[in-house]
C-alpha cells in the first residue's frame, strides 16, 4: 500500500471550508450536495428541512467545466420535527 502523495485539505471551488463553529456539538451536521441541476439540489435541501432544523441557502454554485451544481446547508439533528 502506498501513502497518499497529496494529503493537503481540499475545498470545492466556491465553497468555504468547514470550520469548528459548524461542528461545535454532537448533532450538528454540514451537508455538501452535488446535483445535476438547481431543482434537484433544492428539492433535496427541502426534504432535509422538512425533517430537521436546517439553515437553507437560496442559490447553488457551479464550477465552470464541471458537471452539475453544488450547495451547502447546515442541519441540527437535535431538533427533530414530526413528520406528517
Amino acid at each position: 500500500m502506498t501513502a497518499n502523495p497529496d494529503s493537503r485539505q481540499r475545498v470545492v471551488p466556491g465553497m468555504e471550508p468547514i470550520n469548528e463553529l459548524h461542528l461545535t456539538e454532537p448533532g450538528l451536521v454540514v451537508v455538501d450536495v452535488a446535483a445535476a441541476d438547481d431543482h434537484t439540489a433544492f428539492a433535496f435541501q427541502q426534504a432535509l428541512a422538512s425533517r430537521w432544523a436546517t439553515a437553507t441557502v437560496d442559490r447553488t454554485t457551479h464550477d465552470p467545466g464541471q458537471p452539475g451544481v453544488r450547495l451547502r446547508c447546515y442541519l441540527d439533528l437535535r431538533q427533530d420535527f414530526a413528520v406528517e
